[in-house]
């Protein structure tokens, strides 16, 4: 058998479960980030005051189609890394796994459903306002138990009888937990964004429409770093894995 077919056989043969884990990991760092980038490079041109209402709302909708993709790779992060690590060299010891990994995957689709809809939603209806406030409910709960289980890896000796010094997976969960709140506060900054835009396009640009804006946009922009560095935190930690005996 020649060489190329036998490297082809080798990677077909190496082409498992864990390495569609990875594989998916990685594209859901690289789109959600990246993803996050445009969302907030289309953001500036609505704030330019010399362009026209309408090229201002041609960039909201820009805006607004690429922000699907990081509130897709947000809910997909979290299964799909426990999936990693379940389907890794260690997993026979990852308490999550099995049934346990399928019922993750489970509620993962469920709370993606939820979020899909609640970003096309209508929220003049009664049941889109419901969506609404089940998502929220979702990334509060989240957020805050993913911190708790975080602090207490990086804290305890040995958490769930793990002994391989896992206090990245801890910092790891606790970046994430903490790039779901952070996307909560974005939501409770742009509530003012709606009603303004709306002023702009009907009366056109005024300075308190200029105003009302700016500090809605400007005021997510702490909230929008602090999830840029949380997702390289969390793909650090990943990669680096620091402190930890297992390999």
């Amino acid at each position: 058998m020649s060489e190329p077919v036998l490297l082809a056989v080798e990677a077909v043969h190496g082409f498992n479960g864990y390495s569609i884990a990875i594989l998916l990991h990685i594209l859901l760092f690289a789109y959600w980030l990246g993803g996050d980038l445009g969302v907030f490079y289309s953001s500036r041109y609505i704030l330019r005051e010399e362009l026209a209402p309408q090229a201002r709302a041609t960039a909201l909708k820009i805006m607004h189609g690429v922000d699907l993709a990081p509130r897709i790779c947000l809910v997909l992060f979290l299964p799909s890394g426990v999936t990693l690590m379940a389907w890794g060299p260690l997993g026979d010891e990852f308490f999550v796994n099995g049934f346990l990994l399928a019922l993750l995957w489970v509620a993962s689709l469920v709370w993606l459903a939820i979020a899909v809809y609640d970003y096309f939603r209508d929220t003049a209806t009664r049941f889109g306002q419901v969506i609404q406030r089940l998502d929220l409910v979702v990334r509060y709960g989240l957020g805050a138990s993913l911190l708790g289980i975080g602090a207490y890896t990086m804290v305890v000796s040995e958490p769930f009888g793990v002994d391989t010094n896992p206090k990245w997976l801890g910092a790891k969960l606790a970046a994430y937990a903490l790039c779901i709140l952070a996307g909560v506060l974005i939501r409770w900054k742009l509530r003012s964004f709606g009603p303004a835009f709306g002023r702009l396009m009907a009366t056109g640009s005024t300075p308190e429409v200029e105003r009302d804006l700016r500090a809605s946009l400007r005021g997510c922009e702490p909230y929008v770093f602090a999830i840029w560095g949380f997702v390289l935190l969390a793909a650090v930690l990943g990669v680096i894995k620091p402190g930890s005996t297992a390999f």
